[in-house]
């Protein structure tokens, strides 16, 4: 597959109108490519790294600033949270149950709690390990900031001490509408992932640069309504800033993943990778390339996220994985190959776009192969199913749902848009933007109880 080079200004324009690429599938696969584009990017901005280094290891980061960001259309920003992660886990191990406690973390005076191992409610794979900060309890040797450590205008936590829920509940979201959450997000769902704004490539578009503006109310909207806030994600080969190489992805990609964790503490779960079957980064050598394990690569990447975000679920995410007996094996040798090696996969996310394509009991079957083959949990992160007639539409949502919804490892399902004529695939919309819901919509909403 071609990479995809975007400019700053047609990366702007194609967010405002609403577009996304996902690659080109073969026709014997599906063509359930993973929708992105971009989103609006930060222009200017500093970055302080002024943070104290705790002796477990972690750096706590200053924060990041983008001193004159353009402004999103999403709302506007809240950034007056405190700057804390609570204390850091190390992953430590070969397994992703449990692993050493890290004996340092910068905390900050005040700060929020931080989470001691990973979420709870991953049927049974609860981490065992990591030290929980008490309102800026300082670690083993670490030092406790009192706010003068952090760069000018650095990165703070957004939404204060609370943020949106953990995933500890099976939930049923959506996303974004051309970049802004609607006011009847919160009617119909109950979990946000961010279409194009949690990108890399839309983030940080050059070295030094961060722009927050659209994650922020992003963040902030699902803190004030009690939303589970999925990051997507933290790489993807098809949307990456082009100044990241081989050469310097060894400090610019945990420097990206401990920015964000710093900014947004409460994050319930992140795609940590997306579509490493079809979409890999060109840097990946310079984080570990195929080495020993043949996924080195993912194996740094997962550490790096977990060492950032010691609360949230980590996600590896692909399309066809649910729908085609090709992905459906592979998926499962890329997943036991990382976990092997030490990586801290807590789950396996499936797109689902083609799920509509197969029968819903091939869907269930391909899902449970997974589930047992790799021994994790599974997300549903971007399920569409296009038809242009209301009926069919409905009966192909309705069966799949139906049947995955009674897996209990089967832990949540996101649906890619729901407004008619805004979504990347065509007929995918569930719903009218006055609020005329499709049929689809209204057996969902009668199934979940909304």
């Amino acid at each position: 597959m071609k990479s995809i080079v975007l400019t700053p200004v047609i990366v702007v324009l194609l967010a405002l109108a609403g577009c996304e690429t996902g690659g080109t599938v073969s026709a014997t696969t599906g063509t359930g490519g993973q929708p992105e584009l971009g989103g609006s990017v930060g222009s200017g901005g500093t970055t302080s790294t002024g943070g104290t280094t705790s002796t477990g290891g972690t750096t706590s980061s200053g924060g990041t600033t983008s001193t004159s960001e353009t402004t999103s259309s999403g709302g506007t920003t809240s950034s007056g949270g405190i700057s804390s992660t609570g204390g850091t886990t190390a992953s430590g191990g070969a397994s992703p149950r449990g692993g050493t406690t890290g004996q340092g973390g910068t905390s900050v005076s005040g700060g929020a709690i931080g989470s001691g191992g990973r979420t709870a409610g991953m049927g049974g794979r609860t981490g065992a390990g990591g030290a929980t900060s008490a309102g800026g309890a300082t670690g083993t040797g670490g030092k406790t900031a009192a706010g003068g450590t952090q760069g000018t205008g650095g990165t703070s936590s957004i939404g204060g001490s609370s943020g949106p829920p953990p995933a500890t509940k099976k939930f049923f979201g959506n996303i974004d509408t051309q970049g802004q959450i609607r006011s009847d997000f919160k009617t119909y769902w109950d979990q946000f992932s961010p279409e194009n704004a949690g990108k890399w490539g839309s983030v940080q578009s050059s070295s030094g640069s961060f722009n927050w503006n659209s994650l922020d109310a992003m963040y902030k909207y699902c803190t004030d309504n009690n939303i589970i806030f999925k990051q997507h994600n933290f790489t993807w080969g098809a949307q990456q800033p082009s100044w990241v190489t081989s050469s310097n992805a060894q400090t610019a990609v945990p420097a990206w993943i401990s920015a964000f964790c710093t900014r947004y503490p409460k994050v319930a779960l992140i795609d940590v990778v997306n579509e490493p079957l079809h979409n890999q980064a060109g840097y990946t050598g310079g984080i570990g390339g195929a080495g020993t394990s043949g996924y080195d690569w993912i194996v740094q990447m997962f550490k790096w996220a977990r060492a950032s975000c010691p609360g949230a679920v980590l996600i590896v995410n692909d399309y066809n994985t649910i729908e085609y007996s090709s992905e459906n094996g592979r998926i499962q040798t890329l997943v036991n190959a990382v976990v092997k090696a030490g990586g801290p996969i807590d789950a396996v996310g499936n797109q689902g776009h083609d799920v509509g394509k197969v029968s819903a009991s091939t869907v269930l079957t391909y899902t449970n192969n997974i589930i047992s083959g790799t021994g994790l949990p599974v997300y549903i992160t971007e399920m569409d199913v296009g038809e242009a007639d209301d009926n069919t539409q409905s009966s192909k949502i309705s069966a799949v749902v139906t049947e995955l919804w009674k897996l209990d490892q089967m832990k949540g399902m996101t649906y890619w848009g729901y407004i008619v004529g805004t979504t990347w695939r065509s007929n995918t919309g569930l719903m009218t933007s006055s609020g005329t819901k499709r049929a689809a919509m209204t057996w969902l909403m009668s199934f979940l109880g909304r």
